[in-house]
């Protein structure tokens, strides 16, 4: 009897010698994880792809700046339909899809993250010539460029991608130490460049940037102030564009807080390894549970994105012409 509530915890009772023990050896915990996951997954889904059909849809919102958002909610969009998905089956049972698929899970996994750390860095590009050069944004910032970035983004984390695993696209399941399990794993200096280009870089340009924009948008909000009268009769125009920026500016910057909130304790524990190991799961899934608040951060300071939700969901967008109504 013993013996076989021992060969139980196993993926491959007949392959105990060679076997991965399964990931949650209760029941209830392994249904509790997989119905929470799931349902972190819809959620994550359904609202960026009403932040897709919104700016995708509504001429209105198609600026540059809804464009780098655009581009961030198909990466948020595919880190709910695909990887956590690919990772409710990692965390709560075997794998049982085989090397091929696993390799093609890593891959995506580092994929979104890659082209999420690379949106996040273009918008905070954009905030800082907004803010800090706004005479010449308009001319800077044109949509055509910004479709241009947004291309080289997923072009070269696509590209990178495939630098940092080849060793896995040559040899798919070369470093998994047991039947049931799907890892990836990067040699050495793969592993260091890694944390450089997706850790230390970007979060180092996002923090110069930032700072910067934090301290123009304050001279500039006290010289408004100061100002407020005189220029409201002289350029209201101007002091509403002025204001729009500013808004836009703090809305953007907390999106980008979030994002290191969430983004920075996975590098920090996998930096730290050792007794921080058992925390690399928790982590993870915070990381991919910012792709669910970034459309709610939306949902919260952007009134131009409720009013596309309720044009979506009373079906207002099937009407002739939806795509010109004035949502802003």
């Amino acid at each position: 009897m013993m013996e076989t509530e021992d060969q139980s915890e196993f993926c491959f009772p007949q392959l105990i010698n060679i076997s991965c023990r399964k990931p949650t050896s209760h029941w209830s915990e392994g249904v509790l994880l997989t119905v929470l996951l799931a349902i972190i997954s819809v959620v994550t889904v359904v609202l960026n792809l009403l932040v897709i059909i919104s700016i995708s849809h509504f001429r209105q919102l198609r600026t540059p700046t809804n464009l780098l958002l655009l581009s961030l909610a198909v990466s948020d969009c595919l880190v709910g339909l695909l990887v956590m998905p690919g990772e409710i089956l990692r965390q709560t049972s075997c794998w049982t899809l085989g090397d091929v698929v696993c390799l093609l899970y890593n891959y995506m996994s580092y994929f979104v993250t890659s082209v999420s750390v690379g949106n996040m860095v273009l918008i905070s590009a954009d905030r800082y010539v907004a803010i800090c050069d706004p005479l010449h944004y308009n001319t800077k910032v044109t949509v055509e460029r910004v479709q241009l970035c947004v291309c080289l983004c997923w072009f070269f984390s696509l590209l990178y991608c495939s630098i940092i695993l080849k060793d896995q696209l040559t040899h798919p399941g070369k470093y998994k130490s047991c039947y049931g399990e799907c890892t990836a794993v990067v040699d050495y200096y793969a592993g260091v460049v890694d944390v450089v280009v997706t850790f230390i870089l970007p979060l180092s340009i996002i923090i110069a940037l930032y700072m910067r924009v934090f301290v123009v948008a304050v001279s500039q909000a006290r010289a408004m102030r100061s100002h407020v009268t005189s220029v409201k009769l002289q350029h209201p125009v101007s002091v509403r564009a002025k204001k729009s920026e500013m808004k836009a500016a703090r809305t953007l910057g907390v999106l980008v807080l979030v994002f290191l909130l969430c983004f920075c304790p996975y590098y920090i524990v996998t930096l730290m390894g050792g007794s921080f190991a058992s925390y690399l799961m928790f982590v993870l899934n915070v990381f991919y549970f910012n792709s669910c608040l970034n459309p709610l951060i939306y949902a919260l300071f952007y009134p131009w994105f409720r009013r596309a939700v309720r044009h979506i969901v009373t079906l207002h967008i099937l009407q002739p012409g939806s795509w010109g109504d004035n949502i802003v």
